[in-house]
């Protein structure tokens, strides 16, 4: 396939480009070199999959722990669901703002030091910090 011209169209205001294919061993290997697949959502070995809802999740349960609290008491207080609560602090469900602030109410926890604590074990974390924290059951 050689002289076999690939036009890549590009956003609007950008000029298309032209890809000469050449004869290397196989039809697409210069092709799949030019045209990269972007790796958004991938997970990369220089950065560990973090997720935010993870590690918010982890401050609710280790303030909540602190305090001596059951998840039964701060649901009521925060009049979110147990059931719900619960998927919070295990980082499978995603928190809204709102209620985030109302469970850091039921927790007397500022939402700025929710937000803190998070960030700074997200930093540990990039910073390749375990992320293995022991508790007391």
């Amino acid at each position: 396939m050689t002289g076999e011209v690939y036009r890549r169209c590009m956003p609007s205001g950008e000029r298309d480009i032209e890809i000469e294919q050449t004869n290397e061993s196989s039809d697409s290997a210069g092709l799949a070199d030019v045209l990269r697949f972007p790796t958004l959502g991938r997970q990369t070995e220089s950065r560990p999959d973090l997720k935010l809802r993870d590690v918010i999740g982890d401050v609710l349960r280790d303030e909540r722990h602190a305090q001596g609290r059951t998840l039964t008491d701060v649901a009521d207080d925060a009049a979110v669901s147990l059931a719900y609560l619960s998927e919070i602090e295990r980082g499978r469900k995603e928190i809204s703002s709102d209620l985030l602030d109302a469970v850091g109410d039921a927790l007397e926890l500022p939402l700025v030091e929710i937000l803190e604590r998070s960030a700074e074990r997200l930093r540990t974390r990039m910073q390749g910090g375990s992320g293995i924290q022991l508790r007391a059951a």
